[in-house]
């Protein structure tokens, strides 16, 4: 009997069954990986699994098929079941309607749910919120079905020169994203929220008129929305999609689909380096070349637009202390708060006392660990967070959504009841005290 028939006839009648409605779905399993050696971590990532971005003590977490777990066994790699997922590619829903209630999964927003909000947001607070589509994604550029323009929102009390593609503005500015991985559907809901929460209190609650007279936020919801809609395709069973639509490296990944490039491997900074794979259907492939994908290189174009390269070259070289901007991208569910450097946690940036100070007061909001992403997850180069430091000098994070408190709300797929009751308390407070420090992060991270 080969490793993989054995598997499926030993360890997955133990599986919990699928329901009536994910029967057509192939499930997906989270194997459970105890970590013996310092270097696991970065062997999971090299053989190509898709090692989630989570971690519990010394146990990683694996998502694959019946075959993955045969191969982590082949490589000396014990493990148990966490949980099963409905994973496979489902039929197409018709889920491209303009409307700000279009939803999936119990209520997830699809992208053009999240794109008619950001209209909404900007007709019904127009002294207050502006929409500014920065590019294409790569359906869009090349033509094909369901391709989506990149947008992003600034919000604040428009003046005279707000909002402008000016990297020189007056006030300091928050940048927030969400969802350059897919599946991570909690992160897309979050900024809704946020977005909310800022016009919805302007004028009524003192410490959101502060901010929004001092301050430009800036979101992107949907920095993936290519990926987003083959997840919102799955409807009750979502996709996992993890990476972007772009096929031209591969059509045909085996048991879950998952063509595409992973955008936050993408970067230049340090491309295809640690936590990377060269193998096109991997979760972590990086792309053919660094910025090659169009998702990225508009994204990096708008960054550019919005805040002035401060810091020079080399890996400990610092940002100026008075350096202005913060940038948080949210990914799940990791319950961690990450800053720079990620590719490699034995180099520590230039303004490492200062990021540190500020992730642990991140930290302390939200419950979350915090730390470089190797100290305390495992290496990952060409990210989004060490671009924006690399390149500019911006004070950058990630926050890694997810419940550090087990209530329920854990793994890519949490019920949507979870946003409002959970996810959403936990982060505001943690958003409000990041964007109230954009004026001054390297200055300002260590006042508690």
């Amino acid at each position: 009997m080969s490793a993989v028939a054995a598997l499926t006839a030993v360890a997955l009648p133990a599986l919990p069954q699928a329901s009536a409605s994910a029967s057509s779905a192939a499930r997906a399993i989270v194997f459970r990986v105890p970590v013996r050696d310092a270097s696991d971590p970065q062997k999971l990532l090299a053989g190509g699994f898709d090692v989630l971005e989570r971690r519990q003590g010394n146990d990683l977490f694996v998502l694959g098929d019946a075959a993955a777990g045969a191969r982590l066994h082949q490589l000396g790699f014990t493990w148990t079941v966490d949980r099963t997922l409905p994973g496979g590619r489902t039929s197409a829903q018709d889920v491209h309607a303009a409307d700000v209630n279009d939803t999936y999964y119990g209520g997830y927003h699809t992208v053009n749910a999240h794109y008619t909000h950001l209209d909404q947001t900007a007709a019904q607070h127009p002294g207050l919120a502006t929409v500014v589509t920065y590019g294409q994604s790569w359906r869009k550029q090349n033509g094909q079905p369901n391709g989506y323009d990149l947008k992003a929102i600034c919000i604040t009390k428009l003046t005279q020169g707000d909002c402008r593609l000016d990297p020189n503005p007056a006030k300091p500015r928050f940048f927030l994203m969400s969802q350059i991985h897919a599946r991570e559907i909690t992160t897309g809901e979050v900024s809704w929220r946020w977005i909310d929460y800022l016009t919805g209190n302007y004028g009524t609650d003192p410490t959101v008129t502060a901010l929004m007279d001092s301050t430009e936020m800036w979101v992107v919801p949907i920095a993936n929305p290519d990926g987003v809609d083959i997840v919102q395709q799955g409807g009750d069973n979502p996709n996992l999609q993890r990476k972007n639509a772009d096929d031209t490296n591969g059509t045909s990944c085996g048991w879950n689909g998952q063509t595409g490039i992973d955008l936050n491997r993408n970067t230049n900074s340090h491309w295809g380096a640690s936590g990377t794979s060269d193998q096109p259907c991997d979760e972590t492939y990086p792309g053919p070349d660094a910025n090659s994908e169009t998702e990225n290189s508009a994204l990096e174009n708008l960054f550019r637009n919005l805040y002035p390269a401060v810091r020079g070259t080399g890996d400990t070289t610092p940002a100026p202390v008075d350096t202005r901007g913060v940038m948080i991208t949210m990914h799940s569910d990791a319950s961690m708060v990450l800053f720079p450097w990620g590719f490699d946690h034995t180099v520590h940036t230039g303004n490492d006392a200062a990021l540190r100070a500020m992730a642990a007061r991140l930290g302390s909001i939200t419950g979350y660990q915090y730390g470089q992403p190797g100290e305390i997850l495992y290496d990952a180069a060409g990210t989004t967070d060490d671009w924006t430091y690399d390149k500019l000098g911006l004070a950058s994070f990630t926050i890694e959504v997810g419940d550090s408190d087990g209530r329920g709300c854990d793994g890519f797929l949490p019920p949507y009841s979870c946003q409002d009751s959970y996810f959403w308390p936990k982060l505001q407070p943690a958003l409000l005290y990041a964007a109230q420090h954009a004026a001054a992060p390297y200055r300002t991270a260590s006042d508690g």
